[in-house]
């Protein structure tokens, strides 16, 4: 059987290939070139989760083995399941003797017993539990490689090339990698899910099993106890991997991801991860450019409206990691249409506002009409072409 899965992994893998033969888009450069804190991790990389924004990385995009942080993108597609209502926390979970009898990290799930899903979402969260990842993924696809099959799906649809599952727990498998900008991008996904941090926040918890045997669990991210404000992600680390983590913290309303692969001991990950986030949070801050709906100190002329021009505004509200005084650097350019026909409804589209930074764009939106003009009245009409004539 897990040859099997093994095989049916690296075949979908391998059919992924094919589907991205096309050249691949350049990433985003990084805000910050070279790497600005020392790290013995081959592989690393510091994101800001709302935009996905690189703050600086280091051999990112090279495929190595992840060991458990595989189990991010199991939470995920539980995640979404929960949220478009496929499965519930409430729902009874036989476990298997196969989910069971996954080695590694455990819960110590009692074959044949029915426990909540909520109950192994939270010991697949906390403690890095197989036995229950494996459990989760059988109930949601009915076998394990079928939910394999999920998450190489998933993968594709998030445009993931450098990543290929062959199991749903990060167990030493042929065929099976990621890399560090890959393991970002589905952090920052788990992270727009509030219910993962419900679980990933917590240091020490208890899993009472249907005997009414306990287990403790405790986090494997020691960072969530030793690192102020962080609140989640994932340890990996096998003998092939050595030892993986992406942690994530968030300070001042902006949350870094940060992710070191291939570590060669466990407190260096945690060491080096700390240092990327305190670095991060030292040199960039998260700051308000402008807000949808405000003006942009432009008009429009307005053709046979009640109105001779009508305000240009921001559609959509403008913010991004700047560092110290680069605010009042910025500059605002406007790209406007020459005229419009009454009647213009609110939002409608006037052209670009393009913000500047040292003559380099750095953010673009939409500039729309910030309010309605309407086409005159008879009488009013009437006057204003007599205006117009004279």
């Amino acid at each position: 059987m897990a040859r099997f899965l093994r095989g049916i992994g690296i075949l979908l893998c391998v059919c992924l290939g094919w589907i991205w033969t096309a050249p691949a888009a350049c990433a985003a450069s990084p805000l910050e070139e070279g790497v600005p804190v020392t790290l013995t991790a081959p592989s690393a990389i510091l994101t800001e989760a709302d935009s996905g924004a690189v703050i600086f990385e280091k051999n990112a995009d090279d495929r190595r083995p992840a060991a458990s942080i595989t189990k991010l993108m199991t939470i995920l597609i539980v995640l979404e399941k929960l949220e478009a209502g496929e499965i519930g926390l409430e729902d009874k979970i036989t476990v298997s003797t196969a989910a069971a009898a996954q080695p590694g990290s455990q819960a110590f799930l009692d074959a044949g017993a029915t426990y909540p899903l909520k109950d192994l979402l939270k010991s697949a969260v906390i403690a890095s539990a197989n036995d229950s990842a494996a459990a989760l993924a059988e109930h949601v696809a009915g076998t394990e490689g079928a939910f394999v099959a999920l998450m190489n799906g998933k993968a594709e649809e998030m445009g993931l090339r450098n990543t290929c599952y062959v199991n749903c727990t990060g167990l030493p498998a042929q065929g099976q990698y990621t890399c560090a900008r890959d393991v970002a991008a589905i952090s920052r996904e788990v992270a727009k899910h509030p219910l993962y941090f419900t679980y990933s926040s917590t240091w020490l918890d208890t899993l009472t099993h249907p005997s009414g045997r306990v287990t403790d669990l405790t986090n494997t991210n020691r960072l969530v106890r030793f690192y102020r404000d962080c609140d989640g992600f994932k340890t990996g680390s096998t003998e092939e991997a050595k030892y993986c983590l992406s942690a994530t913290a968030e300070k001042n309303g902006m949350r870094l991801i940060a992710v070191v692969l291939g570590v060669p001991s466990s407190q260096t990950r945690f060491d080096e991860a700390r240092a990327m986030m305190d670095w991060g949070f030292s040199a960039f801050s998260r700051v308000e450019v402008a807000k949808a709906g405000d003006w942009t100190g432009d008009t429009v002329p307005v053709k046979l409206g009640a109105r001779d021009s009508v305000e240009a505004a921001m559609e959509k509200g403008i913010s991004m990691l700047l560092r110290p005084g680069e605010k009042e650097k910025l500059t605002m350019q406007t790209d406007l249409v020459e005229s419009v026909t009454a009647p213009v409804r609110p939002g409608q589209e006037l052209g670009t506002v393009r913000i500047l930074l040292g003559g380099r764009v750095v953010a673009q939106v939409k500039a729309v009409a910030a309010r309605e003009v309407r086409m005159p009245g008879l009488l009013e009409g009437f006057f204003r072409l007599l205006e117009n004539w004279r």
